[in-house]
């Protein structure tokens, strides 16, 4: 939009940020399937791949489509700049290696998506880079974690899959007196229900594959913060290439017109969902933020407009009894993604956290009778209906 994004409301910014018309003057926004661009003369390209003037050069880094997914992110963010990147994981490594050196230290809850994990204690350690993990929930481990070489502390929240509340207010202050960059994984909030920016977080990051796209289509991925901080994430992009597709930006770009509404709806479903699971006698315990039973319900009422579409609960009976729910679902699909329209049921001990130790899964609460359901639109008597069949029995 030619004018202030600030001063519209997050539903005008969701279909109408960052809109970039062609000579064309296109209503809905323009897809660039396009590598390149061309120019009038020797002159012209020179100056732009000099910077001194702007234009479009190389989709791996410049293309329309995509500057309109960042300009739109960002708005609803509420942050100065955007890179988008191919992935959720992309998006979190471009963020180590574009702000990141050799001898850097990094604070990271446990709870976070189990891909991470590897991340930080493999790739990043074989760089020099060292990881201490802690609570999500308890801000003293921060404090206490932090060292003279401190330089990111990383979390998500709400966790994926326990619903653990980081007090993004709390590690804000921390990493500011660590002289630190604080970053805050919002996939599964998403600016529709949560602020980071807003709570003193100086990044948010995306797997906008999630709900920014909504529908399981593609893979994406999003950086927001400061121009300041953006720059060296946005370095690393270009040079070393884990840069978003124009297609798939292009399609989160279009799911986040419906961002709000579909937020808001899969949310209450999953709240309902959650009071019916809490009441049957074949579940041990039910996480998620917005039961009034959860220990940090206070804190995630205060940071956040709902909690969101993911509610994980123990079975009583471990692996076999998890196993017996999932394979008796008809409707619902067995599927370790989230974020779509269609509910999905996953097992994340031997999917989503597979490929973390049992002694990392035992530390992150990561249980063989834990089940993660991403509830989507689906009507919500069908979705207990569904659910109802594993856990009676098949």
């Amino acid at each position: 939009m030619s004018h202030n994004p600030q001063k519209y409301g997050l539903d005008t910014l969701a279909v109408r940020a960052g809109l970039l018309r062609s000579d064309f003057q296109e209503h809905s926004e323009a897809l660039f399937l396009t590598s390149s661009f061309v120019y009038k003369t020797a002159a012209e390209a020179a100056r732009k791949f000099a910077n001194e003037e702007p234009g479009y050069l190389y989709s791996r880094f410049t293309n329309p489509t995509v500057t309109m997914f960042q300009d739109r992110l960002a708005a609803l963010e509420g942050a100065e700049a955007c890179v988008a990147t191919s992935t959720g994981m992309a998006a979190i490594a471009s963020t180590v290696m574009g702000l990141l050196k050799s001898g850097d230290h990094i604070i990271s809850s446990r709870s976070v998506f189990g891909t991470v994990v590897p991340l930080f204690d493999q790739i990043c350690k074989k760089f020099g880079v060292e990881t201490t993990w802690v609570s999500a929930s308890n801000v003293d481990e921060w404090r206490n974690a932090v060292r003279p070489n401190t330089r990111l502390l990383f979390c998500e929240t709400p966790s994926n899959p326990l619903a653990e509340i980081c007090d993004i207010a709390a590690l804000a202050e921390i990493a500011r007196k660590a002289n630190a960059v604080f970053a805050v994984d919002n996939c599964l909030l998403t600016p529709a229900l949560q602020r980071p920016l807003e709570l003193g977080a100086d990044l948010v990051i995306h797997s906008a594959t999630k709900y920014l796209d909504g529908q399981g289509r593609v893979l994406a991925g999003a950086v927001c913060g400061s121009a300041k901080l953006i720059e060296p994430i946005y370095g690393f992009v270009r040079t070393a290439g884990p840069a978003i597709s124009p297609f798939n930006a292009w399609i989160c770009l279009k799911g986040m017109e419906t961002l709000r509404i579909r937020m808001e709806a899969q949310s209450a479903s999953t709240l309902t969902l959650a009071h019916w699971l809490a009441g049957r006698a074949e579940v041990a315990a039910v996480h998620y933020a917005g039961l009034p039973l959860h220990p940090q319900h206070a804190l995630a009422q205060r940071q956040a407009v709902a909690q969101g579409a993911v509610v994980s609960f123990e079975v009583k009976g471990g692996r076999e009894a998890a196993w017996r729910v999932v394979d008796a679902v008809k409707m619902i699909s067995i599927t370790a993604n989230l974020g779509d329209t269609k509910t999905t049921i996953t097992h994340p001990a031997t999917t989503t956290h597979a490929r973390v130790s049992q002694l990392e899964r035992d530390a992150a609460g990561i249980s063989h009778g834990l089940l993660r359901v991403a509830v989507g639109l689906e009507n919500i008597e069908d979705i207990c209906q569904d659910m109802q069949r594993g856990l009676n029995g098949g």
